[in-house]
């Protein structure tokens, strides 16, 4: 082989080692990401049903809307909402601590990661949360809940 292209060769390998390298990494931060999403909604969910109201608020961030879809008496669409503060106090007065532990169902799915954003499912108990997330001073923080209740066994 000629001397130049023994150079485009150690060249080749060189970037597909770099690409390979980028690669392993960029999903070893996708991974990261998702365990520290999976974690932050455990804080959330774990936090409601043992009232740990610092787990529930280290995994808020602070300008947290949490709503809920309702009809009114007359058949209307109505928005219930739930600020970070209220969901905080409400796990500390224990809301969650009704639910008996064999039934505190906490089924945690990470639906999609880009960037800084993320969404995630939380089957609990008696509802299911849909919960946007966003990389918050390097730390996972809910930042919008969507929830439905379940309907009830009969």
């Amino acid at each position: 082989m000629p001397a130049g292209m023994q150079g485009c060769v150690a060249c080749s390998r060189a970037m597909r080692t770099l690409l390979a390298c980028l690669l392993l990494a960029s999903a070893a931060r996708a991974e990261s990401d998702a365990d520290a999403i999976r974690t932050a909604c455990l804080d959330y969910i774990e936090g409601w049903y043992t009232a740990d109201a610092a787990r529930m608020e280290r995994a808020l961030h602070p300008d947290l809307a949490k709503r809920m879809v309702f009809r009114d008496d007359k058949g209307r669409s109505r928005l219930h909402q739930m600020s970070a503060m209220g969901l905080v106090q409400g796990t500390r007065d224990g809301g969650g601590k009704e639910t008996p532990k064999a039934e505190q169902q906490k089924d945690v799915t990470v639906l999609d990661i880009f960037e800084n954003a993320a969404s995630a499912k939380v089957i609990a108990a008696g509802w299911i949360d849909y919960l946007h997330l966003a990389r918050w001073n390097g730390q996972w923080k809910i930042v919008n809940v969507l929830w439905e209740l379940k309907p009830k066994k009969k």
